[in-house]
């Protein structure tokens, strides 16, 4: 008998797991908590997203312009269907090359120097029609300004690198404090 209670209590202690109404309530809580986090977290990831892009492409644009600068040279940054021909549609990778013929194309003798990848496709990059120029003193042949905005076409995540006409560049801010950033002019960026 005494062998028997023991095997009872052994058994009754090694024993685990969850019921069913533990489970449940589990289950709805993760529910509660997955409604309230998923449109927060979609628009975390949309920010992140636009940021990393933003950035990727203000460094090359710098890049071209320290490069113009310290080589004494013209340099372009301009969107690229093939890695060879400038385009205008700034969704596609993006290609910086010393002009060293000054016509604004890349030719066959002049090198690649960096690339950038296309732009991902909940983003829809718009810039200039044309390239963007840097002389050997580092100012831009315009300025100019690369707007980033979710396909959604939510403005406040929107993002801009501006260009000065010195070259300077700048990444847009919300100076206002308004929830939206600014281009140059200190007008809201807007997304179509």
């Amino acid at each position: 008998m005494l062998n028997n209670e023991i095997t009872t209590q052994v058994s009754k202690t090694s024993q685990k797991g969850v019921t069913l109404l533990e489970m449940m309530i589990t289950l709805a809580i993760l529910a509660i908590v997955l409604t309230v986090v998923a449109p927060s977290m979609q628009n975390f990831l949309i920010k992140n997203r636009i940021t990393g892009e933003i950035n990727e492409v203000s460094g090359i644009i710098q890049y071209a312009r320290h490069l113009a600068i310290d080589e004494q040279i013209n340099v372009v940054v301009c969107p690229s269907e093939d890695f060879e021909a400038c385009g205008t549609n700034w969704n596609n990778p993006k290609i910086v090359f010393i002009d060293s013929n000054a016509d604004g194309n890349r030719n066959s003798d002049e090198e690649l120097l960096v690339a950038t990848s296309k732009a991902s496709d909940s983003t829809k990059m718009t810039g200039p029609n044309t390239s963007i120029n840097f002389k050997y003193t580092g100012a831009a042949s315009r300025s100019f300004s690369i707007q980033l905005c979710p396909i959604n076409t939510d403005a406040t995540v929107a993002r801009a690198i501006l260009v000065s006409l010195q070259g300077r560049v700048k990444v847009s801010s919300d100076a206002d404090d308004n929830g939206t950033h600014e281009d140059m002019d200190g007008v809201a960026l807007t997304c179509t």
